[in-house]
């Protein structure tokens, strides 16, 4: 069965039918023969998030039942002590969603704030490491969706490296799409999920740890499903099993998507895929006369922000839904200052689909006689 439409979201996003098909078959989670694809699946994902051979041997993989927000909590709940401190950098929705789980949780935290279009002052971040010597932790999100703003990372981490903190980055919209190393960056706990830039299906999330830090973690877990050693623990020891029900028809999904990532040529490859993608669509709303919302230099290839036209006559809903109705689906703003909406260039998405896409926003401007 064809799609009805393509999905332009950062996720779920629009999948290739090879990756659909994969789902039909039925595994056993106790058996061996899947068991053995987890352990190379780690292997595999370890292998596509670190340098070289001696960082391979350094780090390790957890796999989480879950959206990517069970697998972001998983981490903030398994890896700070009780007598640990969060610093969370916060530009958007998904940081401040660190922040609520550290509120639920019980664990002591603060912040550096910035708006939504801003990237942080790194001064503060150093200012806040010297000044606070109850801070363990640092976490940040690597592409905030909220916009589509890129964070830099790598600076980040010199700074917390230097003070010797340890460093999580949600790198649930990037990992696969941006390439980065996490033993180059020095990253304790990197998160991603399986329906993001792998270009899976929703159903788990991962962690790539520094094995150093996850073994440091253990008893210090605040849930019991979402207790990241404990999970650690089992498939290491009992040879890839998961403590409970494993999705394994979105994991035999990843499988071949991870399959697909190595054919299509690596991370760099997808990259480039998608920075196309995003240029064209810049480059054919412009054209619209629609703007987009951040400047060049913060915006991911990831998800695309453009504000809502001047226009009296634009209404996000009827646009949604005459853009839905040409076999595109489009995501509404997520940011608080300004009204926009967001178009998605990740998934399995090509020239030729934005090519479409702009054709029908094309259509929408003259069917209510407007330039954007």
């Amino acid at each position: 069965m064809e799609n009805p439409y393509l999905l332009l979201t950062p996720g779920p996003i629009t999948t290739t039918l090879s990756v659909k098909e994969a789902m039909l078959r039925d595994w056993c989670t106790w058996d061996e023969d899947y068991n053995l694809l987890i352990q190379k699946l780690r292997k595999d994902l370890v292998s596509l998030s670190v340098s070289n051979d001696a960082a391979l041997k350094e780090h390790t993989a957890v796999l989480m039942q879950g959206s990517g927000t069970f697998a972001v909590e998983s981490v903030i709940g398994s890896v700070i002590p009780k007598n640990g401190k969060l610093l969370v950098l916060e530009n958007g929705a998904y940081g401040k969603r660190i922040l609520q789980m550290t509120d639920v949780l019980g664990i002591d935290s603060s912040e550096i704030s910035a708006k939504e279009t801003e990237s942080f002052d790194l001064d503060r971040l150093r200012e806040a490491l010297e000044n606070d010597s109850g801070i363990t932790h640092v976490a940040v999100v690597h592409c905030e969706t909220t916009t589509g703003i890129i964070n830099d990372i790598k600076a980040i981490g010199e700074i917390v490296k230097k003070f010797g903190k340890i460093y999580i980055v949600d790198a649930m919209s990037s990992f696969g799409g941006i390439p980065f190393c996490v033993d180059e960056i020095g990253i304790d706990f990197m998160i991603s999920s399986a329906n993001k830039c792998i270009q899976g299906v929703p159903g788990f999330g991962f962690i790539i740890a520094r094995r150093r830090s996850l073994e440091e973690c253990a008893g210090l877990a605040r849930s019991v499903a979402l207790d990241l050693y404990d999970q650690w623990k089992t498939m290491e020891d009992s040879g890839g099993k998961w403590r409970f029900t494993s999705p394994t028809h979105v994991v035999r999904a990843f499988i071949e998507a991870m399959k697909e990532l190595e054919d299509e040529g690596g991370v760099a490859a997808r990259y480039k895929r998608y920075k196309t993608n995003h240029d064209k669509l810049v480059a054919g709303m412009e054209t619209l006369g629609f703007k987009v919302l951040l400047s060049t230099e913060m915006q991911s290839p990831i998800i695309t922000s453009f504000l809502y036209p001047d226009s009296q006559v634009f209404n996000f809903k009827d646009f949604y839904e005459f853009i839905k109705a040409e076999g595109y689906v489009l995501y509404p703003g997520k940011i608080s200052e300004v009204e926009t909406f967001r178009i998605g260039n990740i998934g399995e998405v090509c020239e030729n689909d934005i090519d479409g896409l702009l054709k029908a926003v094309a259509k929408y401007c003259r069917f209510l006689n407007f330039a954007g």
